[in-house]
């Protein structure tokens, strides 16, 4: 997919829509998609066992117009014809996601949609299911895995993800199973070098791994189509600034495309609590050697190993720059410090920077709350417990808008922001008053 936004949902009760007036578009497509995406689903049941179809939202992001396939509870959203439209609140952020909105749950993608058939279903497919994880039995957990933000969890990852293309590729069984093999002694051996990795990447894999192999599996690419679906995939991918949030896309997909050529419906085993590459490992019969580190030196060079670890040598120097300008901007220089009561956050998982115990910065975000609206470009940084966020000191505030360098926060009634003259730092309060 061209892009792809994480959004964080807490459970916020919307009570009234925004009286923006509606500029409904031409409809038919719109339309056309929700049969197309209807079909599909209908035909794929027994994937999960059910019919993953249900309500969606379409939102164009600039103008916050909405249309479904589906009536709201509270009438927020008109019937048109055999659509629903209408406008999406303010304090909803718009994004790829499942989201609660009216009491209902949804599927909200953004506009414009793909063009591509397969691409599109996929899409739709993958935030459908995120709709129907609760009733399927998985847990939505996104936690970071910052190791790979790091040289060797980046090299490990890369050459799996090498091994991974060369076994989807592959003409014969043997050269699949032998690269599928290199793809996942590469896995394990990543996870020996950082504690607590497997854990924390099998969760994401788990939520949006699972996603989006269920968005291949009912998009129903034929196999020369899967294999440059993949091949496409993996190489946009790998030109992330990050991949700290996103590699399951690219990593899941794959392993459970190949176990499907022998095993049709493996997914229906995977519960809550699977570690997912042990699954593989036993179910595709491959054997982990012992010694991880002497077949891994072996076997790097039929991926371009040497060049891989040259690449991310000179990344690293470059991120260690980056790193210390934000830690000067977010930590050591006056910053203003957002404490969260109601989140709901949309950014983009693409290009977040890890600052070791401090956090993760995000380039891009997008968070309200109770005390208003903060949109930013320029970096905020996300506290590692996800309770608070910084960003650089104010420039510009009054009572209802307060700005600085690449942000704003728009201010509900209630709130202000005050200067700690000792720290020199700000925080965003509840006024007594």
């Amino acid at each position: 997919m061209k892009r792809k936004f994480l959004n964080f949902i807490f459970l916020i009760h919307i009570a009234a829509i925004s009286a923006q007036k509606s500029e409904v578009q031409n409809l038919e497509p719109i339309s056309n998609y929700f049969e197309e995406i209807k079909t599909a689903t209908q035909q794929e049941t027994s994937l999960w066992n059910q019919n993953l179809y249900g309500g969606i939202l379409l939102v164009e992001p600039k103008t916050r117009q909405v249309y479904s396939n589906e009536p709201d509870s509270h009438n927020s959203l008109k019937e048109n014809g055999n659509i629903y439209t209408g406008i999406l609140p303010e304090n909803i952020n718009i994004a790829n996601t499942s989201i609660l909105w009216n009491d209902k749950n949804w599927a909200m993608i953004m506009l414009p949609l793909l063009e591509n058939k397969y691409d599109r279903i996929n899409l739709l497919a993958h935030e459908l299911f995120h709709k129907a994880q609760p009733s399927l039995g998985f847990i939505q957990s996104n936690k970071e895995s910052n190791h790979l933000d790091q040289k060797n969890g980046r090299v490990y990852l890369r050459l799996e993800l090498a091994a991974l293309t060369k076994s989807v590729l592959s003409s014969s069984k043997a050269e699949q199973k032998k690269h599928l093999t290199h793809a996942l002694i590469f896995r394990k051996y990543r996870n020996s070098l950082y504690p607590e990795s497997s854990t924390l990447e099998n969760q994401l894999e788990l939520n949006e791994g699972l996603a989006e192999y269920t968005g291949f599996i009912i998009s129903r690419r034929d196999e020369t189509q899967a294999k440059e679906h993949f091949l496409n995939t993996i190489n946009r991918f790998l030109k992330n600034p990050t991949y700290v949030r996103s590699f399951a896309y690219s990593t899941t997909p794959v392993y459970g495309y190949l176990l499907s050529l022998q095993n049709q419906y493996w997914n229906q085993k995977i519960k809550t609590d699977t570690n997912l590459i042990d699954f593989f490992i036993q179910d595709f019969g491959v054997e982990i050697p012992v010694n991880l580190k002497t077949s891994v030196e072996s076997i790097a060079p039929q991926y371009n190993g040497r060049n891989i670890v040259l690449e991310e040598k000179t990344r690293e120097k470059k991120i260690k720059k980056q790193i210390a300008a934000y830690t000067n901007k977010l930590i050591e220089q006056p910053h203003l410090d957002i404490q969260f009561e109601k989140m709901n956050v949309s950014f983009d998982p693409r290009n977040i920077l890890p600052i070791e115990d401090k956090g993760t910065v995000y380039p891009q975000i997008r968070v309200t709350d109770n005390w208003g609206i903060l949109e930013v470009e320029k970096g905020a940084l996300m506290e590692k417990n996800w309770k608070k966020i910084s960003v650089s000191f104010p420039t510009k505030i009054n009572e209802k808008m307060v700005e600085g360098d690449g942000w704003t926060l728009l201010l509900n009634k209630g709130y202000i922001i005050k200067k700690d003259e000792k720290s020199r730092h700000y925080k965003l309060i509840k006024n007594k008053d």
